[in-house]
């Protein structure tokens, strides 16, 4: 059993979100991640990987100001945690469709430039991955039991499926990504609740 000074938040505020939550399929890239499978079939994720993930990929994000980060999110659940995210933290956001040549084509009216990429699922958000490999920024994913991790320089794995899950992740990112920018030196001072970041 995990002991919860450990991780980032207490492991129940990690099972509540279903955070761990995987799915019946799992790819070869997803297997160092499974903690087990359940009866039914489905896929549980390994809460302290998931936590160690998180806090290695805002250190990866933290060495980049706010404006080199593009957060993308084409699932329909991950649109509010990924401006929430944007909101928090001053990075640029992309939710919806992702049109191909947003960092690659200056003629186009949603042209960005952006030095590190953060993906909510790399199988719909797979446009802006391929985006981020031409112009050569690296990519942090959130990856389920069911994800490929070709193109992408950190796996993150998660329920990138769930509005809890999503709004979780996000919420963490932006508060300690502000922390270790040292923006905020406490945990008190981000404005944000959990909630801000979950669908309702």
């Amino acid at each position: 059993m995990v002991e919860d000074q450990e991780l980032l938040i207490p492991n129940d505020d990690y099972l509540k979100s279903g955070i761990h939550i995987g799915t019946k399929f799992r790819t070869k890239h997803m297997a160092n991640f499974i903690y087990k499978t359940r009866p039914d079939g489905l896929s549980v994720l390994n809460i302290q990987a998931i936590d160690e993930r998180i806090r290695l990929a805002v250190n990866f994000l933290a060495q980049f100001p706010p404006e080199d980060i593009l957060a993308v999110s084409r699932r329909e659940n991950g649109w509010k945690p990924v401006r929430m995210f944007a909101e928090a933290t001053g990075c640029k956001y992309f939710a919806g469709r992702y049109p191909p040549g947003v960092l690659t084509n200056p003629n186009l009216r949603d042209f960005v430039e952006a030095k590190i990429m953060l993906v909510t699922d790399a199988w719909p958000d797979k446009n802006a991955i391929a985006d981020a490999q031409k112009v050569g920024i690296p990519v942090i994913a959130l990856c389920d039991t069911n994800n490929q991790a070709n193109g992408i320089d950190l796996v993150m794995p998660c329920n990138n499926k769930g509005k809890k899950s999503l709004g979780l992740v996000y919420w963490l990112l932006a508060k300690l990504y502000l922390k270790q920018r040292g923006v905020i030196k406490k945990d008190e001072e981000f404005s944000y609740q959990l909630d801000d970041f979950s669908e309702d």
